[in-house]
């Protein structure tokens, strides 16, 4: 048999993961490590227990059918549901046969909410030594904000992220993609969940992985906490490098309202753009020939960049765009992502 015809194995062949999560961060990651090969049991709550998921966006047609949500039937495809009541102490039993069986536990109640059904870490771990269990939540296990209810956007604001999210103005924005529940909660989760399992393949003994979304998202705000360190002062939204007080960097509106994304930082991109542009003169001006981020004169640029990207649309520019070297793209809708060449027949 040719090479090319046998599949390796995935990475988590052959493991088991119970998901006792909801709605979108531990679902997902839980999904992951399915998509990395391990097998995964959902167990839900009788009904009023069972994951909100199930009732998100869910239409009329869906409800007809008798079937939840899409995001839930998203989260959970291929995965084995099962219903267990946990302050049930026969259905209790049931879970802790399965953690006996398991590699991984993940769980996102409210801290100490596992306690308190019997079912903590140090009950789990003498069940099976080697279980890798994370559990997912708001601001940690432990600490002054532990018992505090929040979504995503809490998390991003308490982190520093959502004030960097603002208007030139100053305006924060709220952002239709789940910074913390994806890369603090989802992201994070596969990470620790990883590292564990790897130490316990080395032979160490479980681990507990405690996911804080939002000191995950505090932890990664790298690029503008050195503004912090060098100033004193958070970046001012619309002034700094990356937020749009250098003209090389940002979003820009289009003759038909769409929007084209430059991000010339290194400056033969932003030479290149330059002669694209048939601006040559704008070439030397660039933050790495000292043009000052947030100055005057680098807002004015700003200014007449913006207002030579509105003479044309989106179309227009792409066309001239596209085979220049310059990191200029256009700003895609989603449902236009879905079709693009980058991903189709990408997962």
């Amino acid at each position: 048999m040719e090479r090319s015809a046998i599949r390796d194995p995935l990475p988590l062949d052959g493991m088991k993961v119970v998901d006792l999560t909801r709605l979108l961060p531990g679902p997902l990651a839980a999904l992951e490590l399915q998509r990395l090969g391990a097998e995964v049991l959902k167990i839900e709550g009788p009904p009023g227990q069972q994951d909100g998921a199930r009732e998100l966006w869910r239409s009329d047609a869906e409800r007809a059918a008798g079937e939840p949500a899409l995001m839930f039937r998203r989260l959970n495809e291929g995965k084995s549901l099962r219903t267990l009541d946990l302050r049930d102490a026969a259905d209790r039993a049931v879970l802790l046969d399965e953690v006996a069986r398991a590699d991984v536990l993940i769980e996102g109640f409210r801290p100490g909410a596992m306690e308190r059904l019997g079912l903590g870490w140090p009950v789990l771990s003498a069940r099976n030594p080697r279980l890798v269990m994370c559990s997912i939540s708001g601001y940690g296990q432990t600490g002054p904000w532990a018992q505090r209810a929040g979504h995503d956007i809490n998390y991003i604001a308490m982190a520093g992220v959502l004030h960097q999210l603002a208007t030139a103005e100053g305006e924060p924005i709220a952002p239709n993609f789940q910074i913390g529940d994806l890369m603090g909660g989802t992201q994070a989760a596969v990470a620790g969940i990883l590292a564990a399992l790897l130490a316990v393949q080395r032979g160490g003994s479980g681990r507990h992985v405690d996911i804080s979304m939002t000191h995950e998202v505090r932890r990664h705000q790298v690029l503008a906490d050195l503004v912090v360190a060098q100033t004193g002062r958070a970046p001012v939204p619309g002034h700094d490098l990356l937020s749009g007080g250098a003209p090389c960097y940002g979003v820009y509106r289009t003759a038909d309202g769409r929007h084209l994304a430059i991000g010339a930082l290194e400056l033969p991109f932003w030479r290149h753009l330059c002669t694209a542009l048939d601006r040559p003169g704008w070439s030397g001006r660039h933050w790495s020939l000292g043009l000052q981020v947030g100055g005057t004169e680098s807002l004015a640029l700003r200014d007449a960049l913006a207002a030579l990207v509105l003479t044309r649309t989106l179309a227009d520019w792409w066309a001239l765009l596209e085979p220049v070297d310059c990191c200029a793209t256009p700003v895609l809708r989603l449902d236009e992502c879905h079709a693009h060449e980058l991903f189709v027949n990408k997962r």
